[in-house]
């Protein structure tokens, strides 16, 4: 009995926290929209950039190390 009290008071718990959240939740402006694209963006090049850059250095380290023809 206790253990189905527990799960109720967890489950009631959940909901609460959770209507909690959804009413504190508010749809990004423009200006707050384009400032999350942004730094997605700047993301992406960086880590593109990153991927390049090992890339470029792997290439020729593996040749030396295999030796291919």
């Amino acid at each position: 009995m206790d253990a189905i009290k527990d799960l109720s008071q967890s489950a009631q718990t959940f909901a609460h926290d959770g209507q909690a959240f959804m009413t504190r939740c508010t749809k990004p402006d423009k200006k707050e929209y384009l400032q999350i694209c942004r730094a997605v963006a700047m993301g992406f090049a960086i880590m593109g950039g990153i991927g390049y850059i090992v890339k470029l250095v792997h290439i020729p380290i593996n040749q030396i190390l295999v030796g291919g023809q």
